[in-house]
């Protein structure tokens, strides 16, 4: 019978990839508390409407990349595509904004159909925050330094690229700027833009394709057109940006794929990605919470993809995921297994975050280490018929290849106790909580 495999554009993340993830995960919710925003979690699908209203008709997420279907009940549901407008819809069906500004963060999984790469899946995920209400440049500020933080405690080099792409005042005026400066170059234009062309330019600026490219370097700039308001708006995001020691770079190109962003936009690149460089993009977004029926509210968020902030860890070279770490409790024979079961026990309740690892399996006692490494332990406890008659257990330091007995208290809290202390002397093993 043929195996079924996972679809095209998914991953299995199993141990000890899923370590990574984890001490990632944990990384980021412990940046995004420290900076008061507070976890939300949206279903993994949402009416259509949302995503065609919020993101926008003309995006190639809502016109190309979601997976849309109808349910049972003949609702066109998608599954989502990215965070920002479940957000927004979440935070005006429960009211939010009745409690004042909101600093929401979230971790999870989006969906989009586009061919699968390195980094960029079918189904990927996305840790990223959102502030709500707060006009101001110093949100803007803040966003943009808590994604710096991400960067920083993590040692990865990026770059920070920022660009003002205006508001609803000033930005039709240079759609029709672009419009004009790209019109008589219709034909050099590739397919692709040339829809764009006619039903929004500014995504013309946002194309990949490469005959697209010597246009839009020489083509106009929005900064050359900004009101005089997104003018001193984004004159006063740079300046806390520099008066908090975070550089960066002004970069026209960075326009951001989505209808609903207003003023700041940014994005945090590396060179070690590629062509597909983003490893981190947001901005500001006044307009999307009155487009879906709330109130006027400022706002302001990014999203970092996982798999590609993962994949700069790992070309770091330090990853701290595949340093051996925790206790293999190893039984030799039917009492010996029947024995260790309390101490087992009594290891996990003490231990703190050290693994206690159980080995109850008959095999020989190099097997047993060889599972033991497999697993990524640091050390083992042996208890066989010889221990028990003797009253004691052998631990090993399975790194150094050395191993030594402590006496077998009747008490499994002493033994235990005895085991943790040398496990916590071991050199560079992590302290085990008494």
């Amino acid at each position: 019978m043929q195996k079924i495999a996972a679809p095209r554009g998914t991953a299995d993340i199993y141990p000890p990839e899923s370590e990574r993830w984890q001490a990632l995960e944990v990384c980021v919710r412990a940046i995004a508390r420290r900076y008061g925003y507070g976890e939300i979690r949206t279903p993994t699908f949402e009416a259509t409407e949302l995503f065609v209203r919020g993101v926008g008709e003309t995006t190639d997420i809502v016109s190309k990349e979601m997976y849309d279907f109808v349910d049972k009940g003949g609702r066109n549901l998608t599954l989502r595509p990215e965070w920002t407008a479940p957000v927004v819809r979440a935070l005006l069906e429960h009211n939010l904004l009745a409690a004042g500004p909101q600093r929401l963060y979230y971790v999870g999984s989006i969906y989009r159909y586009e061919r699968p790469q390195a980094g960029r899946y079918r189904q990927s995920h996305q840790f990223g925050v959102e502030c709500f209400g707060f006009a101001g440049p110093e949100a803007d500020a803040e966003v943009i330094a808590l994604a710096n933080d991400v960067m920083r405690e993590n040692g990865v080099p990026v770059k920070l690229a920022l660009n003002s792409i205006g508001d609803e005042l000033c930005r039709p005026r240079y759609r029709r700027v672009l419009y004009e400066y790209f019109a008589p170059h219709r034909d050099f234009l590739s397919a692709v833009s040339r829809e764009r062309l006619e039903r929004n330019p500014l995504r013309i600026l946002d194309s990949k394709e490469p005959q697209d490219r010597a246009l839009i370097d020489a083509a106009p700039t929005m900064l050359e057109v900004l009101c005089e308001p997104c003018a001193a708006h984004f004159a006063a995001v740079r300046g806390l940006l520099e008066g908090s020691g975070i550089e960066f770079v002004v970069d026209p190109g960075v326009v951001r794929g989505l209808d609903y962003y207003t003023r700041t936009v940014f994005e945090f690149v590396s060179a070690e990605l590629g062509a597909q460089a983003t490893v981190c993009g947001g901005g500001r977004y006044d307009g999307l919470v009155g487009s879906l029926g709330g109130p006027p509210t400022p706002g302001i968020g990014f999203a970092l993809g996982l798999e590609r902030f993962l994949m700069l860890l790992a070309k770091r070279g330090d990853d701290q995921s595949d340093v051996p770490v925790g206790i293999a409790v190893i039984a030799l024979g039917e009492e010996a297994r029947w024995r260790t079961v309390p101490l087992i026990a009594t290891l996990r309740r003490k231990s703190g975050a050290t693994p206690i690892l159980a080995d109850y399996g008959e095999a020989k006692i190099a097997v047993h280490f060889r599972r033991a490494e497999r697993a990524n332990a640091r050390a083992a406890v042996i208890v066989g018929d010889d221990e028990l008659a003797r009253g004691e257990v052998v631990v090993r330091d399975l790194a150094a290849r050395a191993q030594w007995t402590l006496p077998q208290d009747p008490s499994a809290d002493v033994t235990a106790q005895a085991v943790l202390a040398w496990y916590a002397a071991l050199p560079s093993a992590p302290p085990a909580a008494a």
